[in-house]
C-alpha cells in the first residue's frame, strides 16, 4: 500500500493566490461572516417584541459571538426610544411597602433634586419662623391667655375665702387655707380658744373653699391642653402655609403626573405630624431654655421635642431614582457579567442600627431587569444556571413580567432585621443568554420552561467552509483587526500561514476555524516577533516564529513524555517487531495545548470460555466509550473467525504504563490487530503507530485528534531515530483532517515518514504483518499460509482442546 503524498499531508493556502501584496491593501471587514444562520435568528428575535421571544445564542468560546450581538443590540438599540426613570418613595400609610413612580426619561433626577431642594427650604426656612417675633409673640399670648384664666380662677377662689374670714397659705406641700381674723391668720393657741361652734363654722368654710381650690387646681390639665392645641394648631397653621408655598412649584412640574401629585399631597400631610423633625433647639415658644418634659408641670406644658432633625427620619421625604436615564440616548443594552440573584433582581442594602439591621426606601439598588427594561439585557448561560436561585429569578420576571425585590429562600430573621417589601416594577425587556450548545440542550431537556422562555436559538459556526470567497473574507478580517490593534501590515505569506492554522485547529483542511480569539492572539504575537525584528510588515517567518514561542513556553509535559522514552522510563518501540503489541496513539489536552501520546496496547490469548478482559475496565481506567470500543472489537472476532464453534478464547487487553484515565474508541484498530497477532503468534511491525476506530462489519472510522496523534509518533521516531519505514495508519475518512506540521510533511516529502489510510481492518494488518491477510475463498476457508487462516485455525484448536478438557 501506498501512502499519502505530501500535497495530502498539508493542503497549502498559496501566497500567490491572495491579491494583494500586504493586509494594508486591502479594506476592513464590518463585522463576521459565515454566520449567516445566527444573524437571521438574531433579525427574527429581535424584530418580534412579543411573549417569551428571548434569544439563546450557541457557539463554541471565540468565535466572536459576544461581540457580534452586543454591537447588533446596541445599534439597534439606538433608534429605539429611551425608557422611563423609576423611583421608589416613602408608603406614609404602610411604611414597610415603598411605593415605586414612574416617570418620563429625566424627570427621576428632576422630581429627586426639587425634593431635596424643598427638604433643605423647610429646614432652612421653618426653624427661622419659629423664632420669629411675630410667632413667639403669638405663643406668649397663647400662655399668658392660659395663665390668666388660671389666675383669675385662684384669684376668685381666694377673694371667696377673705369674705369667708380665710387666709390662703404657702406651706411645703403647696397651697392650703387658715383661718384668720382682721387679715391675720390665727395662732393654734387662738383658733383652739374659739368656741366649739365657731371651731365647727371655720371647718367648714375651711372644707367648701378648699373644695373651691381643688376644683381650680383640677382643671390645669383641661387649660394645659387647650392651651397645647393652640400652640400645636399655630405652629400647623405656620408650617402649612410655608409648605403650600414651597411645595407649590413642585405641583405646577409635575402637573401631568398624578401619581407624583398624589405623593406631594401624602408629604404635605406626613409634615405637618412630622413638625419636630425641622425644629431647632430652643422650645416653641422663643425661650433660651430648652422645652419642658411632658411630665413637666412647670414651663408652658409642651412636650420637649428632639433637639435636632434625625438624618434617619428625615430620610422619608428623600426620593430613591434606581433608574436614571436622563443621559441616555436610545434602549438600555446592559450585559449583566455576574448574573447573581441579586444582581438581577436588585437588592435592599440594610445598616446595624442597635442590634438590628434596618433598612428604608432609599437603600433599594436597581437590578439588571429594572435596568434593561425598555431594552437588552445580555446574560452568560454557564454562570447564570450556576448562580443560586439567578435561573428561577430569571424565569419568573419573564413569567410575570415584573420585578419583585424579596429573598429568594426567606433568608432574614424577622426578630433582628426590618423588611421591606416594594412595589413590583413592570419590565419590558428582551433577554439575550449565550453559551455552549450542548448547555442549551441539557437545560431544555430538563426544564420545559427553556423553549417557552427562549423560542429563538440563534446558532454560530463552528468552523467556515475554506473557499477562495471565505480565505479573502479572512484576509480582510486580518487586516481589520491588524488596524483595530495598531499592529503592523500583514504580508500575503503571513496571511496564508494563518489561514493554514485556522485549518489545522479546526482539524478539516476543507474547512477554516470560527475561534477568532486564538486567531487574533497569533496575530498579536506575530506582531511582537516583527517588532523585535525590526520589520515594517509580518512576514511568514514571524508567524511561525509565534507558533514556535507559543509551543516552546506549553511543552514542558511533552519534553518530559519524550525524554522518559529516551531514558527508557516509558517503553515505547519503532523498530522491529512483536507479537501481540502495536504502538497506539491518544490526545493529551492541556488548556489550549495537546500533543499525541504513543502508548503501547498489548494483548495476551490463550485457552477459555470466551471472555475478552479489557484491564482498564476492569481497574476502573476507562470509561464506557472505551468499553463499547472493545465489545465491538469482542463482536467483529466472532463474527468473522470460526463462526460454526463456540470462541474458547480467554484474551486480555490493556494499555502498557498507562496510569490515567482512558476513554474512546480510537484505539480499538490497534486493539483488535493487537489480538489477532496474539492469537496467530504472528509479529507485528513497531514502526508503525496506528489510530482509529471500528464497527462490526471491518470498517475503520475516523477519530479526533489526528495531528497531534501522528506529530506524537513522529517526535516519538524521531528521538530514536527515522529509518525511512517509520509512519502511521490512520482512517481514509481522516485525510481530509491532515494539517500536519511542516517538519513531519518535510519528513514524508523525504520518504522518511508516512502516512497509511486504511479503510478496513484487513488494510492495517496488511501493513503491520509480513504475511498476506487472506480472504475466504469459495470454499468458505481462508487460503494457507495467510494470517487469518492463522487465526481461524488456532481458534479451532482452543476449541478441541476445550471440548476435551469438559470430556475428562
Amino acid at each position: 500500500m501506498q501512502p499519502l503524498a505530501a500535497l495530502f499531508l498539508r493542503p497549502p493556502c498559496p501566497p500567490e493566490g491572495l491579491a494583494f501584496e500586504t493586509t494594508a491593501e486591502l479594506a476592513d471587514l464590518d463585522g463576521l461572516f459565515g454566520h449567516e444562520r445566527a444573524f437571521e435568528a438574531l433579525r427574527v428575535g429581535l424584530g418580534i417584541r412579543r411573549e417569551g421571544y428571548n434569544i439563546f445564542v450557541v457557539g463554541s468560546s471565540g468565535v466572536g459571538k459576544h461581540t457580534v450581538v452586543i454591537k447588533t443590540l446596541e445599534e439597534r438599540a439606538r433608534t429605539e426610544p429611551v425608557p422611563p426613570d423609576w423611583c421608589y418613595v416613602y408608603n406614609f400609610e404602610e411604611d414597610h411597602r415603598p411605593r415605586a413612580l414612574s416617570l418620563p426619561s429625566g424627570l427621576g433626577s428632576v422630581l429627586k433634586t426639587a425634593m431635596h431642594r424643598f427638604v433643605e427650604d423647610l429646614r432652612t426656612v421653618l426653624p427661622v419662623i419659629f423664632t420669629s417675633d411675630s410667632y413667639t409673640s403669638k405663643v406668649h399670648a397663647i400662655a399668658e391667655a392660659a395663665e390668666k384664666v388660671h389666675d383669675q380662677a385662684l384669684d376668685a377662689v381666694k377673694a371667696k375665702a377673705i369674705g369667708r374670714g380665710l387666709a390662703l397659705v404657702k406651706t411645703e406641700e403647696g397651697f392650703t387655707f387658715m383661718p384668720a381674723k382682721d387679715g391675720e391668720v390665727l395662732a393654734p393657741e387662738a383658733f383652739e380658744a374659739l368656741s366649739e361652734e365657731e371651731r365647727k363654722g371655720f371647718e367648714v368654710l375651711l372644707e367648701e373653699t378648699e373644695d373651691e381650690l381643688q376644683a381650680v387646681f383640677g382643671g390645669v390639665p383641661r387649660w394645659r391642653k387647650e392651651t397645647r392645641d393652640r400652640l400645636l394648631a399655630l405652629e400647623k397653621e405656620v408650617v402649612q402655609a410655608e409648605v403650600q408655598r414651597l411645595i407649590e412649584p413642585l405641583r405646577t412640574s409635575f402637573t401631568e403626573h398624578a401619581e407624583v401629585l398624589a405623593y406631594l399631597d401624602a408629604v404635605q400631610k406626613d409634615i405637618l405630624d412630622q413638625i419636630h423633625l425641622f425644629r431647632e433647639d430652643q422650645g416653641p415658644a422663643g425661650d433660651d431654655e430648652p422645652a419642658a418634659d411632658d411630665d413637666d408641670d412647670d414651663g408652658d406644658g409642651l412636650p420637649a421635642l428632639p433637639s435636632r432633625p434625625k438624618k434617619r427620619e428625615i430620610r422619608r421625604y428623600q426620593v430613591n431614582v434606581i433608574i436614571d436615564h436622563s443621559r441616555s440616548q436610545g434602549a438600555p443594552v446592559i450585559h449583566e457579567d455576574i448574573p447573581a440573584f441579586a444582581n438581577l433582581i436588585g437588592r435592599i442594602e440594610h445598616h446595624a442600627e442597635y442590634g438590628a439591621l434596618s433598612t428604608d426606601h432609599t437603600l433599594i439598588k436597581a437590578g439588571a431587569f429594572h435596568q434593561a427594561s425598555g431594552g437588552y439585557l445580555v446574560l452568560d448561560a454557564w454562570r447564570l444556571v450556576n448562580s443560586p436561585f439567578a435561573w428561577a429569578a430569571l424565569k419568573r420576571v419573564l413569567r410575570s413580567r415584573l420585578v419583585r425585590m424579596d429573598a429568594p429562600d426567606g433568608n432574614v430573621n424577622p426578630m433582628t432585621t426590618i423588611m421591606l417589601t416594594p412595589d413590583p416594577i413592570p419590565v419590558d425587556v428582551k433577554v439575550v443568554v449565550m453559551g455552549p450548545a450542548e448547555l442549551y440542550y441539557e437545560l431544555s431537556d430538563q426544564d420545559p420552561e427553556v423553549e417557552r422562555h427562549f423560542k429563538i436559538l440563534a446558532a454560530f459556526e463552528e468552523r467556515l467552509p475554506r473557499s477562495a470567497e471565505t480565505t479573502h473574507l479572512f484576509a480582510r478580517l486580518i487586516a481589520t483587526k491588524a488596524r483595530d490593534k495598531k499592529l503592523r501590515p500583514f504580508h500575503r505569506d503571513a496571511v496564508a500561514r494563518v489561514i493554514e492554522e485556522a485549518a489545522r485547529e479546526v482539524e478539516d483542511n476543507e474547512y477554516l476555524s470560527a475561534n477568532l480569539s486564538r486567531l487574533f492572539n497569533l496575530l498579536d504575537e506575530a506582531d511582537f516577533w516583527a517588532a523585535e525584528a525590526g520589520a515594517d510588515v509580518v512576514s511568514q517567518a514571524h508567524v511561525e516564529r509565534a507558533l514556535t514561542a507559543f509551543d516552546r513556553r506549553s511543552s514542558a509535559p511533552r519534553d518530559e513524555f519524550l525524554t522518559s522514552i529516551e531514558r527508557g522510563t516509558l517503553i515505547v518501540r519503532t523498530r522491529g517487531d512483536a507479537v501481540g503489541q502495536v504502538n497506539g496513539l491518544a490526545v493529551v489536552s492541556l488548556g489550549s495545548f495537546e500533543f499525541g501520546r504513543v502508548s503501547r496496547i498489548s494483548a495476551t490469548a490463550r485457552v477459555g470460555s470466551g471472555e475478552l478482559v479489557d484491564i482498564e475496565r476492569e481497574s476502573d481506567l476507562s470509561g464506557s466509550l472505551h468499553a463499547k470500543g472493545v465489545l465491538i472489537l469482542q463482536s467483529l472476532l466472532g463474527a468473522r473467525y470460526a463462526t460454526d464453534v463456540p470462541i474458547s478464547l480467554s484474551a486480555s487487553l490493556t494499555f502498557e504504563q498507562s496510569y490515567g484515565y482512558v476513554d474512546g474508541d480510537s484505539a480499538s484498530l490497534g486493539e483488535y490487530c493487537a489480538l489477532i497477532s496474539a492469537i496467530a503468534g504472528v509479529a507485528l511491525r513497531q514502526d508503525l503507530a496506528l489510530t482509529g476506530s471500528i464497527n462490526q462489519n471491518g470498517e475503520v472510522q475516523s477519530v479526533g485528534g489526528v495531528n497531534a496523534k501522528i506529530e506524537g509518533f513522529f517526535a516519538v521516531a524521531s528521538r530514536q531515530g527515522l529509518t525511512g519505514t517509520q509512519g502511521v495508519i490512520i482512517p481514509r475518512s481522516n485525510v481530509k483532517s491532515l494539517m500536519l506540521s511542516p517538519e513531519v510533511v518535510a519528513a514524508a516529502t523525504a520518504g522518511r515518514f508516512h502516512i497509511y489510510p486504511v479503510e478496513r481492518v484487513e488494510e492495517a494488518l496488511s501493513l503491520l504483518c509480513p504475511l498476506p491477510v487472506g480472504a475466504r475463498g469459495p470454499d468458505g476457508a481462508f487460503p494457507e499460509g495467510t494470517l487469518n487462516a492463522l487465526v481461524e485455525a488456532q481458534l479451532r484448536r482452543f476449541h478441541e482442546i476445550q471440548r476435551r478438557a469438559h470430556q475428562h
